[in-house]
Parts: structure tokens; sequence; C-alpha cells
């Protein structure tokens, strides 16, 4: 007779398989691709009766979705989605091999293991739990296993909404990365912020290109290409956006000032977030648009003035001000440089309050009485983006209680990247108990 696994000891094990198969995405098609990984989730599920669809958007670019009957199909559906791509890792940067799912100091290491094939493995340790048990949703749960989201999801989620919207009919609501985390407040003692992202930042990753008049180095070139780029750059990237105060980054501000027992100023949030720690980092850059300079590439020779120059910036906007952003960007470009789009994807919020907020609460207070849940804006971006684009109200939730030593935002495309094997054991109850009442 087969062992028998609870789902809080099969995550583990979920998880170091996954990160073992290495889907890393360079941002083409040059990489592993993400075949292997949507096979075995694919085989993983059949173990328990259910018979996924594998959707190949190009060659190894594979995603996996299938759907769960509810007890009352009458009912909007929910939608569970992780992606199982994940960033390149050097090895010689790390302390263990970076795709070996190596369990160390309490943790599971390797490249994936917050980003996020943690939770990827999360709910498939909960749903093979609740179908060998027989227990069924309350609504139609759909899952969705994606690639190609750490480049936008243009053959991953993208494709699906473009090329497969059938199979997400009836479904309203979505739940994937990044929230769900814990933070300990410092002198709180068991008290801890649990981050539901409700909102994030849009995209624009720009093409900047300028053009003159090629000719000898020695030589005077009012128009010369780099000088012009150059400047266009170093004014994108010293201009400070001013503060804008969404109703996601205040509502966290609020509630977080309030537990971190800091005064809290709406006209000067900055001094406010400079007092949060570790959350400063991640939570500075949601009250204000933001460019970033990434790529430069021009020239082939020293003395010879080339006809182009180009650059890559990284451009973030906040739910509301994509107009103000794509304003001031161009001002700063001045004359003589002209953008264009590498990707371009929109701005996300939703309100924090409704039935599924109130699960991911009481699931959270149930194994955690003293947390604290709050809402935030992710300042990154997800595959949430594409399914808004089918009307769902999208959320983070991947939950982990957290170690407060844990620098958990550096471990996003991080060198040791590592998870808690506590905290995956967490995960898979409180979205257990989500399950039951979502």
């Amino acid at each position: 007779m087969a062992e028998q696994y609870t789902a809080q000891d099969e995550v583990v094990e979920l998880c170091r398989d996954l990160i073992r198969i290495d889907t890393s995405n360079p941002g083409s098609h040059e990489g592993p691709g993400e075949r292997r990984a949507a096979e075995y989730v694919a085989e993983k599920l059949a173990e328990v009766g259910l018979e996924a669809e594998l959707f190949e958007s190009h060659e190894k670019r594979t995603s996996l979705v299938v759907r769960i009957e509810g007890e009352d199909p009458g009912r909007d559906a929910l939608l569970l989605h992780g992606h199982l791509d994940v960033v390149p890792a050097q090895k010689d940067d790390w302390t263990v091999d970076p795709f070996s799912g190596e369990i160390k100091d309490g943790c599971v290491w390797g490249r994936g293991a917050v980003d996020m094939k943690d939770m990827d493995a999360m709910i498939l340790a909960v749903v093979r739990e609740r179908l060998r048990q027989g227990r069924r949703p309350k609504r139609d749960l759909v899952l969705a296993f994606l690639a190609d989201e750490e480049a936008g999801g243009m053959y991953g989620a993208q494709w699906l909404v473009d090329h497969r919207p059938g199979l997400f009919d009836g479904v309203t609501e979505a739940v994937g990365e990044v929230g769900g985390f814990s933070l300990t407040v410092p002198g709180e003692g068991d008290r801890r912020l649990y981050l539901i992202e409700t909102a994030e930042k849009g995209i624009a990753w720009m093409r900047l290109t300028a053009k003159g008049t090629a000719g000898h180095g020695s030589m005077v070139h009012p128009d010369n290409a780099v000088t012009a780029l150059a400047r266009a750059v170093a004014s994108l990237g010293e201009y400070d956006f001013p503060i804008r105060m969404t109703k996601t980054v205040r509502a966290f501000l609020e509630r977080a000032c309030a537990a971190y027992n800091i005064e809290f100023d709406p006209e000067d949030p900055e001094r406010a977030i400079r007092e949060l720690g570790p959350l400063a980092r991640m939570i500075g850059a949601t009250i204000r648009n933001t460019l970033n300079p990434t790529q430069l590439d021009a020239g082939y020779k020293v003395n010879v003035i080339p006809q182009q120059a180009s650059a890559q910036v990284d451009g973030r906007f906040l739910p509301g001000y994509e107009d103000e952003f794509f304003d001031t960007v161009d001002k700063l470009l001045g004359p003589g440089v002209t953008r264009e789009f590498i990707y371009h994807d929109t701005a996300l919020e939703t309100d924090y309050e409704g039935a599924l907020v109130d699960a991911m609460e009481s699931a959270l207070l149930a194994e955690d009485p003293g947390a604290l849940p709050v809402p935030y804006c992710l300042s990154g971006g997800t595959d949430a983006k594409a399914f808004a684009r089918l009307g769902m109200r999208c959320f983070g939730f991947a939950p982990l209680r957290l170690p407060a030593e844990l620098d958990f935002s550096g471990m996003f495309h991080g060198v040791d990247e590592r998870v808690p094997v506590d905290g995956l054991r967490f995960g898979v109850r409180v979205l257990d108990r989500f399950l039951d009442q979502a």
C-alpha cells in the first residue's frame, strides 16, 4: 500500500520537484521552456482524477488549465493561478545549486522558491488532498499553471485570454501572487501584518531611439545621437514623480502605521514609510510613478560616431495615473528622441472588500490569531493583468507565515532564493481553509 501523505507533508516535496525542473525564462524562446513542469503538474492532477489540458503557445511554452466542478455550479467560478517559469539564475553566485531544491536551515532553496513554485506546490497539495478526501469546492474552481509570466505572459496568461477565453467562462474572481505573506510587527510579539495584494502598477517597458549623422569622431557633430540619447536617459532616470496616494496605498499606510505605532501624515507619507523597515523598499515604489533606465546600446568603434543610439527603460505607473505618466515621459525625452513599447500593460486596483476578502482574513486568523491582514499595492506586475481583461477581480494571496528576520522581498529574483518549510505548511493550511469558505 502506498504511503499516505497529508498536504502539509506533500507540499515540501512538490515544491522541491518543481524547483528541480529548470524553467528559466530569459525573455525569449531560448530557455528550456515550461513543458516539463506542466507535464509534471498534469501527472500529479491525473493521480487524483483530474484530466488537465495542456496548451502550447510556442514550442515548449506550455500552460495547463483544469476546472473542478463545485457543489453549486450555478455560482460564479474562482480562478487559482500560478506561473511555472522562473528568471534565470547564475549557479556560481549561489550558496547552493539554484535548481537543486535543497533543504537547508529549515528552508527549501532554489530559483522559484518564492516566485512562485511555492504557491504552485501549495495549490497542488491542497487540491490533491481535497480530491482524495472527496471534498469539492463550494463553486467551480479553475486552476491555471502558466508559462511566460516573467516576460509579461504573452505566451502564457495573455495568450490564453486571447485564444482560449472560454476556459474561464463564469470566472469573476482570481487569486495568484504576490500577497498573503507576513511581516512581523516590531515589539509586538506574535503580531504580524499579512499583505494582500489588491492593486499593482502598470508596466511600460520602452525602447528609446535617437538618430543623428554618422561620421568621424574627430570632427564636430552637433547632432550626435549618443549625446541626444544620453540627455534623455539622464532626464528620465533623475526625474522624481510627484506623490500620488491611491486608495489601496492609503489604506495600507493607515493600517500599517497604526500597527507600528507610527504617525501617518497623508501630506508626507514618505516620513512614515521610512520607519517601516524592510517594507520601505517595497512600499516606497507605490506612492509615485517610476522610471529606471536599464540598458544602453550605441556605436561599434571609439572613433566612429554612430548614426543611431538606443536605450531601454523600465517604467511603472500607478492605477489612475497612466496618462500623467506618459505625458511626463514625452516632455522629458526632448526633441529627436522617440519611444516605442517593448511591453505595455495596464495598472490594476480593486476594493478590499467582499466575501472573498472575508474568506482570506478568516483563514489567516484561524491559523494565526495575531494576524493583521492589510491591502497593498504591488510595485511589479503579475498574470492578474491578463485575467483582469476578462472582467475578473484579482487578488494576490499566496499565504506564508515568515520568520521576522527573512528579507522576503529580497528573495524575488534574488540570489539564494528560499522559502521556509514551516511557511509552506502554514500556507497549505490557510489555503485549505480559504477554499472551504471562498
